[in-house]
């Protein structure tokens, strides 16, 4: 599923391409038809991500909201489209210079400003918000976890708690602070939390700008071990993210996965050992 960088790139490039003018919306396959016939022709104010959530504003108070889910992809190409449409496209929007297409998404559904407001308020704190801003600061995201006896790997993934992170942040930021991913959120330090956080800020910020996920650090990097690069369809140089059972960059243990909430967990046993309460019993 694509992470919140990833939403956080494509608005911007929407709101680069279309911003400002009006736009033809249409829905190829038909599925949007009736509601892209509202905005169509319409002026473009913004495009933007909060999370895993992509919003087009139009005038008139109308958004369209858009959830990529697993497979979905909106991709941008020069205009104009071609004269026959490959592909089940729920929608297109389309200015003189761009088209864009999108495919696959989970959601894409015009909704008002209420309905707006009450998704981004079921949003945890975003990284790739501003921390002076309330989306992106971190205190609400320690206020769940550090009352929580939740997973660490479960409360991450939570969009309420943290909103943007998938499994691939998930399952890097634990390793890279040595946190064990099943490790109780009230057991954290407000330290720890906050390091993580802004590691977490920093990783996505790099994703947005780059378009990969790449955790690793300079002394783990293939160029560095002298090892062959990553190859998987994610992209990326990792440390446990789909290593299971292969040697871990840092000890050299094999990393580890389980089943967590219906999403795999990957984890070195060695940097990451099970967290074991100081308290007296």
């Amino acid at each position: 599923m694509p992470e919140g960088h990833t939403l956080f790139r494509l608005a911007r490039d929407l709101d680069a391409a279309f911003v400002g003018g009006p736009v033809r919306v249409s829905s190829p396959h038909g599925r949007f038809a009736g509601d892209a016939a509202v905005v169509d022709g319409h002026v473009l104010l913004g495009a933007e991500s909060a999370g895993k959530h992509l919003f087009l504003e139009f005038e008139g108070d109308w958004f369209i909201h858009v959830h990529l889910g697993l497979i979905g992809k909106f991709d941008l190409y020069p205009a104009p489209p071609p004269a026959e449409t490959v592909g089940q496209v729920r929608l297109r929007l389309l200015d003189a210079t761009t088209y864009a297409d999108l495919r696959g998404a989970t959601q894409c559904d015009l909704i008002g400003v209420e309905r707006r407001d009450a998704i981004l308020g079921q949003l945890g704190a975003d990284p790739l918000r501003p921390a002076d801003v309330p989306a992106g600061d971190p205190e609400r995201a320690w206020g769940r976890i550090s009352r929580s006896h939740r997973p660490i790997g479960d409360l991450l993934m939570d969009q309420a708690v943290v909103a943007g992170v998938g499994n691939v942040y998930r399952a890097e930021i634990l390793f890279r602070h040595r946190i064990h991913p099943l490790r109780p959120g009230r057991t954290l330090r407000r330290a720890q939390f906050q390091a993580m956080w802004d590691d977490l800020r920093e990783l996505m910020e790099y994703g947005v700008e780059t378009g990969r996920i790449d955790t690793v650090r300079a002394e783990h990097t293939p160029e560095a071990m002298g090892r062959e690069p990553r190859k998987d369809d994610h992209g990326g140089e990792v440390y446990v993210y789909r290593r299971t059972a292969q040697p871990c960059l840092v000890c050299g243990a094999k990393v580890r996965t389980e089943v967590l909430v219906g999403r795999n967990l990957f984890w070195c046993p060695r940097c990451q050992p099970v967290f074991r309460s100081r308290a007296a019993g």
